[in-house]
């Protein structure tokens, strides 16, 4: 059974955005619904997927496994809608991950700040496109004298032409499979804390849900061992993401990861995924220059920060 959502939230989320609310002014629309936030935002999340990955592959996954699929609060969804009606912006919160906003302007970030205080939701941190991210730190902390930390700095890749790494280490990539679970949620818990990633998901769950669709692909020498993993979103909107893409601590540097990568990024485009996409973090050169030479390219840079206490 889902958690309750607390009566704080379930207040807010009534009061700013009712089931039967037709919205037309210029102004944020708040809801803890995925169905209805999807039914105002769903085709302006699609108008650019690779800009709106995450939104559109986190809100796919609530869709489908319920509120609780990234913690044990319930998400926290919203949409701007510009004079005329249509929606411009769209935001996501699923606690304890950062908050998370598509492009504003920085007028629509002090907004937005404004709104949050008033409605009293708790901002612990707040992800977006660099420029946006910069923007609503600026506000908040005018408002509320709480400066934001830089968390991470992420480049978002596009696959334009698939190119293997060479050289190619040996053994093979193959789908994993149930017997493969218990492996997954080590390695699951080892990406969490190698990322510095809140533990908000439950690994059982998450390597569940992978299962479910072949989410997951491991690279395994030629005696079996699996090595190296890389995992794929749902295909949302054209788009498709790589992550997550994990190699134990002792196994790397033997070019596991890039050769799990490149089969994992085949087979998305034999799919016929129009975007093949993933985040890497710009502190970590080594995984920068292996995605580019497998044929990823930049697309944008995102910024997360945290106010107080690690989102």
């Amino acid at each position: 059974m889902a958690p309750e959502t607390p009566a704080s939230e379930a207040s807010l989320a009534s009061e700013a955005s009712p089931a039967s609310e037709a919205p037309g002014a210029s102004d944020w629309h708040f809801t803890s619904d995925v169905d209805e936030f999807l039914a105002h935002a769903e085709d302006f999340l699609a108008s650019r997927p690779d800009l709106h990955t995450v939104h559109l592959t986190v809100t796919q996954q609530l869709r489908g496994s319920g509120p609780s699929a990234y913690g044990e609060r319930s998400p926290f969804l919203g949409f701007l809608t510009r004079g005329d009606g249509s929606v411009g912006a769209a935001l996501l919160h699923t606690p304890p991950y950062a908050l998370r906003t598509t492009r504003l302007t920085a007028g629509e970030c002090e907004a937005l700040a404004s709104r949050l205080l008033a409605l009293g939701h708790p901002v612990t941190g707040f992800g977006a496109e660099r420029a946006t991210a910069e923007a609503f730190v600026a506000a908040w902390e005018r408002r509320t004298g709480t400066p934001g930390k830089l968390q991470d700095l992420e480049r978002l890749y596009r696959l334009d032409e698939l190119m293997v790494p060479t050289p190619v280490p040996e053994g093979r990539a193959r789908v994993a499979g149930p017997s493969d679970r218990e492996l997954l949620i080590r390695w699951f818990g080892g990406f969490v804390a190698d990322a510095g990633l809140p533990g908000g998901r439950d690994a059982g769950d998450w390597a569940d849900f992978r299962l479910s669709y072949g989410g997951i692909t491991l690279w395994e020498t030629p005696d079996g061992t699996p090595v190296s993993m890389a995992g794929v979103t749902p295909t949302v909107a054209g788009q498709a993401r790589i992550a997550p893409v994990y190699t134990p601590r002792e196994l790397r540097g033997r070019g596991y990861a890039g050769a799990v990568t490149a089969e994992v990024s085949r087979a998305a485009l034999t799919r016929g995924v129009g975007e093949v996409l993933l985040f890497t973090d710009l502190a970590n050169p080594t995984s920068n220059a292996l995605y580019q030479r497998i044929g990823y390219r930049q697309v944008a840079d995102w910024a997360v920060y945290g106010f107080g206490e690690r989102a």
